[in-house]
């Protein structure tokens, strides 16, 4: 391979590497170079689909009525099962001279004077298709070297391929096993107590999931499989369904609490999984781990939803810049203190004096506090000298079932969980 050549194959393989170019962008960088560096007028990378050929990318500038990019042809009319087959060389400088090569459609329909094609393998050995290119006009000058940029810049393409291959395989995989659980709804809805800090008694209840299926996996990792493939709202949706039943069974002075990303709160379709349930026992709890793709769906489905009388709540206070711009932002009716404030309070007095400040913050706003992650009763009164009135954490209350939620209100002495 002469010096540019590998030049530019470095550069593309490190752009691809540093600079995060798709997998399109690097195939047709690629096809662009080898057009060019042979004096081709078509590049193209192609995918077998059954006895058809399919066209994935096409370098092919001022000839785009000729071959576009998901066109298709007839594999019996092209050079690839010959040039497979061993019937025909990778590099023909002149079709011309080729007996076999007149015999194919695709050379008079053209026609094809010059033509180079490297197999494109899948990671598994088989076939994926063709990095191909050809020209009108014949080229004698073409040799072994030339077909070895063509190597070189077919195994690139290749390997993006493969990755392009391996990821839809993983999103397949993902998209029946979230497909699955909405069909079977095969996961528990648990309830962890959001605790009056000073009398020790659940003023209301969070709602989380716990999927079933083994081995077991955390339910991050299911919302974040369901965002990857789209269904992100699908399952918040069920899981809320799911969550909101309690409300029939729980003391009417108790709210529930639902956890829901931006992206699911923008598309408003909370505003009719809440109709027809006490929206004023509703907490809406919009989880920060991602931000809303758009923020001014967010606040304009939040301001309906709040409207019918659901309380707003922002988690992970403290946690980090972002969270305090939402903060600041939506001025949510219930503040969440991170465990990462919470957590040692008695012993920090940073923690203490950051928490001091949100709390006179939520004061100037009217909105609550909660206190995250409490495992201590040293914890848990530091907070409530500091005016935080409302806490959750393992140390109040575990996550639970239903039965032993409504055990609180039952026997409260007996329910009291440590």
């Amino acid at each position: 391979m002469d010096s540019e050549a590998s030049a530019t194959a470095a550069r593309l393989m490190g752009e691809t590497m540093t600079r995060g170019m798709t997998t399109d962008e690097t195939i047709n960088t690629a096809l662009d170079f080898v057009r060019s560096h042979l004096g081709m007028e078509v590049g193209y990378l192609s995918e077998f689909i059954g006895d058809d050929l399919v066209f994935r990318a096409v370098s092919a500038p001022g000839l785009e009525d000729m071959v576009a990019v998901g066109d298709s042809m007839p594999l019996d009319a092209v050079y690839c099962r010959h040039i497979l087959a061993g019937r025909l060389p990778e590099l023909i400088p002149d079709t011309g001279d080729i007996a076999l090569c007149q015999d194919i459609p695709l050379t008079q329909a053209i026609p094809i004077k010059a033509h180079a094609s490297i197999p494109i393998h899948r990671r598994d050995g088989s076939v994926y298709g063709m990095f191909c290119c050809l020209s009108r006009s014949a080229r004698a000058d073409l040799n072994t070297r030339d077909l070895d940029v063509m190597r070189a810049f077919a195994a690139i393409s290749a390997e993006q391929v493969n990755s392009r291959l391996s990821f839809e395989t993983v999103q397949a995989k993902q998209r029946a096993q979230i497909t699955r659980m909405l069909e079977t709804q095969d996961f528990d809805v648990v309830y962890q107590p959001i605790m009056d800090a000073q009398q020790k008694m659940p003023k209301g209840f969070e709602a989380l999931c716990r999927f079933r299926p083994t081995p077991y996996r955390p339910p991050n990792v299911w919302f974040d499989d369901a965002q990857d493939v789209g269904m992100q709202v699908e399952l918040e949706v069920c899981v809320i369904k799911r969550a909101l039943q309690a409300l029939d069974h729980l003391p009417a002075s108790v709210y529930l609490s639902v956890n829901a990303s931006p992206d699911t709160v923008s598309s408003g379709v909370l505003l009719d999984v809440f109709a027809g349930w006490p929206t004023e026992r509703v907490v809406l709890e919009v989880t920060e781990h991602t931000r809303a793709s758009d923020e001014d769906a967010l606040d304009d489905a939040l301001k309906k939803l709040r409207f019918t009388g659901v309380r707003l709540a922002i988690d992970d206070a403290g946690a980090g810049y972002s969270g305090l711009q939402q903060i600041v932002r939506l001025l949510p009716d219930i503040i969440k203190l991170d465990i990462s404030l919470t957590e040692r309070i008695d012993q920090d007095v940073v923690r203490r004096s950051l928490s001091a400040a949100l709390v006179s913050f939520a004061k100037e706003i009217g909105a609550d506090i909660v206190a995250e992650g409490i495992e201590t009763g040293d914890e848990l009164l530091t907070l409530a000298e500091l005016g935080v009135p409302l806490a959750q954490g393992y140390f109040l209350g575990r996550p639970a079932d239903l039965s032993e939620a409504l055990a609180w209100f039952a026997s409260p002495s007996d329910a009291n969980r440590a």
